[in-house]
């Protein structure tokens, strides 16, 4: 029985650290929007591209952990 609740344990706890990482992902990510927004603005498309890029990089950071969380 120990070892079941150990098992159990161990496993939320991986969960919660995956949450923890997409939460903070998703916390720089919003911020990103922000600034593509203020940028489009100001009417400045090549910095808008740069800032486009750096959202895609954390999509897929997101993309991997939520894998993860699924598996």
């Amino acid at each position: 029985m120990k070892k079941l609740k150990t098992k159990l344990k161990n496993k939320i706890s991986k969960e919660d650290e995956l949450i923890n990482q997409i939460e903070k992902i998703r916390a720089r990510n919003n911020k990103n929007w922000m600034n593509i927004l203020r940028l489009a603005i100001q009417y400045s498309p090549e910095q808008t591209k740069i800032i486009i890029q750096d959202i895609g990089k954390c999509d897929a950071e997101i993309n991997k952990l939520t894998k993860q969380l699924g598996e």
